[in-house]
């Protein structure tokens, strides 16, 4: 049975009074987790939610925590509302010491409001430009983080490696598949940690990228029919246990240790993992913080860079 990795608890004894982050997804799962851990500790938490109704309901129960907490809307596949959530923050706030790129999404074949692939667009492209666009507020609050969630997907499974297809991204060109698009957006993620590490060496500003877990929830549930998303449930429920299924509290535990750890800006760029079983190589399942990531694409810095000036050409940010 897989151990799952848990955070020293003289961490969380940690006074975040007066700090600011930034938690995308923050309505749910482990977004929700690692606001309520940094509200217990007196942080304030900007929540940034596509569907603020739910980010409001689910900070309402959080109200009696220390902390103080806001929801504002961001739409990720939405380049211009990322832009109007930066912009929005940047009016409010005065300092930013942690970024949190969370939010992620699984789903059938579709395109962004910008017109490319919704997986890619929303996993990696909407937290690509809103770094970009904080990355002033961060330096000026130094030291401060940005922490990239990734996948255990993005490792590839035997004969199926997963990379960068820089001829089609958007997969206009070849058939498509949604568990593909989502590995190659995950893989973006590690390699985007990678790259700001770099570009940011001297800032005081680290970044890396994580997987989470096996986090029990409905992520992926849109690409599965209803009968089969029931069928899956029932038949992994006893054997939750075995397989690494965990809750959005232990899903959360990587997060937070790369946000409170003090040993963690001496692995700038790096891969911080919980256990599991979907690791090709066996050595590589308990997981690790941080690990090396079994994909040699994760570790390519022509192809980090590349992504890089791929990515602010997308986003408008380079002509």
């Amino acid at each position: 049975m897989p151990r799952t990795l848990r955070c020293d608890p003289r961490l969380f004894q940690k006074d975040l009074s007066g700090r600011v982050y930034i938690v995308t997804g923050a309505n749910s799962g482990t977004g929700l987790a690692t606001s309520a851990q940094l509200l217990r500790q007196g942080a304030h938490v900007v929540g940034a939610c596509r569907r603020v109704p739910a980010g409001e309901a689910a900070f309402a129960d959080l109200a009696r925590l220390p902390g103080s907490a806001e929801i504002r809307m961001l739409d990720l596949a939405s380049l211009d509302s990322v832009r109007r959530f930066a912009e929005d923050f940047l009016a409010r706030h005065e300092r930013l010491d942690a970024l949190v790129n969370n939010a992620g999404l699984v789903t059938a074949e579709g395109r962004s409001e910008d017109g490319y692939e919704i997986q890619f667009a929303t996993n990696h492209l909407g937290h690509f430009l809103l770094s970009e666009l904080l990355l002033d507020i961060l330096k000026a609050s130094a030291p401060a983080r940005i922490v990239c969630l990734s996948s255990v997907v993005h490792a590839g499974r035997g004969s199926q490696p997963v990379r960068i297809d820089f001829d089609d991204l958007h997969f206009e060109r070849k058939p498509y598949s949604a568990m593909a698009a989502y590995a190659q957006s995950k893989l973006a993620n590690v390699l985007h940690a990678r790259e700001l590490a770099r570009r940011l060496e001297g800032a005081d500003v680290m970044a890396c990228s994580v997987h989470p877990g096996w986090v029990r929830s409905n992520f992926g549930a849109e690409i599965m029919p209803g009968w089969l998303r029931g069928a899956m449930n029932l038949a992994l429920r006893p054997f939750s246990g075995f397989l690494g299924i965990m809750s959005p509290d232990d899903g959360a535990q990587t997060t937070l240790h790369c946000l409170l750890d003090d040993d963690v800006p001496h692995h700038n760029g790096a891969y911080f993992s919980q256990n599991s079983i979907l690791y090709p190589n066996r050595e590589d399942r308990p997981g690790g913080w941080p690990m090396r990531s079994p994909n040699p694409q994760a570790h390519d810095p022509e192809i980090a860079s590349r992504l890089y000036d791929v990515s602010l050409e997308l986003v408008r940010l380079k002509a």
